[in-house]
């Protein structure tokens, strides 16, 4: 069998949110479905060869067990028969989230959390994992249409790549349409060179900049329908701000893919206002994917 889905789970309605989207994500993968909890630190100082620290010992396992009761209960009544395993860590979300995806296929978390979870995407912790995670993270949150399609942002940088294949994989796998969104303004003229560089060139033909971003957006996917010729795809070329664009373009869908990083306007966009904005104000599920090393 394939690598797992794992879920972060915290008894939230939120996190069971993510179960649901996990359990089907696994489903469709003929992957089994781990649910991960954290209980955020543990007692330091344990003295060398002491036992493992234990949730039983600390009156919290009643919690634990009905938190992960429910969350399984939900997983099987969306894809009954998958396997399910559990995972209850002493840590903080970050650190044992980051440590199960090293053997994961998909992390999923929910938009919101209590406990270790608390403040998943209002603080650091779904943006530094999603950029230091050793797999695609899918962030559950907006209401989906389960009849839209998969939009994927297009940045035509080689780390990118990582991103258009995992949208094509997941439109076949959902049997839905993909949606190739690639975003453009005069400041696409080129990418960002490293400090120093003012990037502060006016593009005065603007034709010939609408084709060399097309090219772009061809480039980027035309690969990718040889191989999954059974998606249909739309290529979307626009003019316009990126982050309301990429919003405004998941409004239908039930999924958006993102890259880790990029080009242009997508230069660093798990480390600045770019995917502070998708994360928090997409309308369906987000997706990031980080490029191969």
């Amino acid at each position: 069998m394939s690598d797992p889905v794992i879920v972060g789970v915290d008894g939230s309605a939120s996190s069971l949110a993510a179960v649901d989207v996990a359990a089907r994500e696994a489903h469709l993968r003929g992957a089994a479905l781990r649910i991960v909890h954290a209980f955020g630190h543990a007692p330091g100082h344990l003295p060398t060869g002491a036992p493992p620290w234990n949730p039983a010992d600390h009156g919290l396992e009643p919690m634990v067990h009905g938190a992960l009761v429910r969350a399984e209960e939900r997983a099987q009544a969306v894809a009954p028969g998958i396997e399910i395993t559990r995972s209850v860590a002493a840590g903080e979300a970050l650190e044992v989230l980051e440590i199960e995806s090293r053997s994961a296929a998909l992390a999923v978390v929910g938009s919101r959390g209590v406990g270790s979870f608390a403040g998943l995407l209002l603080g650091s912790t779904a943006v530094q994992l999603a950029a230091h995670g050793h797999c695609p993270l899918m962030v559950v949150r907006g209401r989906p249409d389960p009849a839209g399609a998969v939009v994927l942002a297009v940045d035509g940088s080689p780390a990118g790549e990582a991103a258009v294949e995992f949208a094509f994989a997941e439109a076949a796998l959902r049997k839905a349409p993909l949606v190739a969104v690639h975003v453009w303004n005069t400041w696409s003229e080129r990418a960002y060179e490293g400090p120093g560089d003012p990037l502060t060139a006016v593009v005065t033909d603007e034709e010939h900049l609408r084709a060399a971003e097309q090219h772009v957006l061809d480039e980027a996917v035309a690969s990718w329908q040889e191989v999954f010729p059974e998606v249909a795809v739309e290529r979307r070329l626009l003019r316009s701000r990126i982050r309301p664009a990429l919003i405004d373009a998941g409004r239908e869908a039930q999924l958006v893919v993102v890259g880790a990083r990029g080009r242009g306007g997508f230069a660093g966009l798990l480390l600045g206002s770019v995917s502070q904005a998708v994360l928090h104000h997409a309308h369906c599920p987000v997706a990031v994917v980080r490029g191969k090393e």
